[in-house]
């Protein structure tokens, strides 16, 4: 595999969903500003999206790829891989449904515990409303993150790379619609509008990525769900690598807590930093363990560790070739990077500068973010679920230690640089 060219095609598809999706904070951020109305999308918006990353993109691919490129090695037909993505899809989708409901009915509860047992003014009739429209989103995702796992074990990363601008593209439409309406008067409208877009994004992903798959010559249907000795496996898989290869998903949710005890406007802070945060995380860390996690998982098939060891060197080489500068000009240029692109309309100055002081101190963790997406794909192409567990169960204490240090004295700030 050319290392360089796959996460090339990755990237840069990346880059180009990252600069829809400024455009679409850029819009947002003057329709919707800092207040509650904004703070209530952030927590609709976040809710689906950490499930999305902790359970669909980060410890279901991290499980089924390497199984599934073990039934690409065994059978040159195709025929077992295929009947392991159906048996897997049949178990998954009752899974989420009823996931989905659970969390749906409980919305009013989980929005109550966030938000300080209902002390911090956000448990209102309006954003419980808001997270139940978005939250079938995940179930939409997930499997969406199937096809995309099939496409990526083929080396076919640039249809799964591409989805995400759908997304960006469904929501700036959205914000759109409602400056059109009343030119953005009305943010509660505009969130309304956002949340509804988001079920469209999912349905619009969801068919783009099974086109491809199909295209790919794979054919998919549904049948009883049977709990085969391969999903048994996928499954004991999948338990520590949500823990180990989602330990910052697991901190973005504890970190909603954290969020939902401080002043208003702090889940917008937090988000549009992450935002700039994530733009090299993307592009570099999220391209490079997707590129090489199918190849690292073919190379142990073939019991080739020199291979392996060869494409981890490379990949860890690349990233902080790259990484190390971004997060150097990211500490230094957030204040000048958050007023070009989020000042103006309802978004204030004095909003703009709280925002520059969260990117400085989420960067600081940059590195350490990318060398993680990086390793981890290592350990789950051995079939080692333990380390990773491990590591993470010491960064997650960590990190709660610190926000109960930092918090009272830094607040959102010191939020952000618990994280990193």
């Amino acid at each position: 595999m050319n290392l360089l060219k796959s996460t090339g095609t990755i990237a840069g598809l990346t880059l180009v969903s990252r600069i829809f999706g400024f455009a679409r904070d850029i819009i947002l951020a003057r329709v919707l500003g800092a207040g509650a109305a904004a703070d209530a999308w952030q927590l609709a918006f976040q809710l689906p999206n950490i499930f999305r990353r902790l359970f669909a993109e980060g410890a279901f691919s991290a499980a089924f790829i390497p199984l599934f490129n073990r039934k690409m090695e065994e059978d040159e037909q195709r025929t077992a891989a295929q009947n392991f993505a159906i048996d897997v899809l049949s178990v998954l989708v009752p899974i989420l449904l009823v996931f989905s409901a659970v969390m749906m009915l409980a919305m009013p509860g989980i929005i109550w515990l966030i938000d300080d047992s209902g002390q911090g003014g956000r448990t209102t009739d309006f954003s419980i409303t808001l997270a139940r429209i978005t939250f079938p989103y995940l179930g939409l995702i997930s499997v969406t993150t199937l096809f995309a796992g099939i496409l990526n074990s083929l080396s076919r990363f640039a249809a799964a790379a591409a989805a995400p601008i759908m997304l960006n593209l469904c929501m700036i439409s959205a914000l759109l619609l409602a400056i059109a309406l009343d030119g953005g008067s009305d943010p509660r409208q505009a969130a309304y509008f956002l949340a509804i877009s988001l079920g469209i994004a999912g349905i619009l992903q969801m068919t783009w990525l099974y086109f491809w798959a199909r295209k790919a010559g794979f054919s998919f249907g549904l049948h009883k769900p049977k709990f085969t000795p391969d999903v048994k496996e996928l499954g004991v898989l999948i338990l520590p690598a949500i823990f180990g290869a989602g330990i910052y998903q697991i901190s973005r949710f504890i970190d909603l807590f954290f969020l939902g005890r401080l002043p208003e406007g702090s889940f917008v802070y937090l988000a549009m930093a992450d935002r700039l945060n994530q733009l090299p995380l993307g592009i570099i860390g999220i391209a490079l363990g997707t590129a090489i996690l199918p190849a690292l998982s073919r190379f142990i098939a073939k019991d080739d560790q020199g291979g392996a060891q060869r494409l981890q060197s490379n990949a860890i080489e690349l990233a902080m070739l790259l990484t190390i500068p971004a997060a150097i000009a990211l500490f230094f240029a957030a204040g000048p990077l958050v007023t070009s692109f989020y000042v103006g309309g309802n978004f204030l100055a004095s909003d703009g500068q709280m925002t520059a002081n969260v990117v400085a101190a989420l960067v600081v963790g940059l590195p350490a973010y990318v060398l993680v997406k990086v390793l981890i794909p290592g350990f789950f192409a051995r079939k080692d679920t333990k380390t990773p567990v491990y590591t993470a169960a010491i960064s997650l204490i960590i990190n709660i230690s610190l926000n109960l240090l930092l918090i009272p004295i830094y607040g959102i700030v010191g939020l952000a640089f618990a994280g990193a």
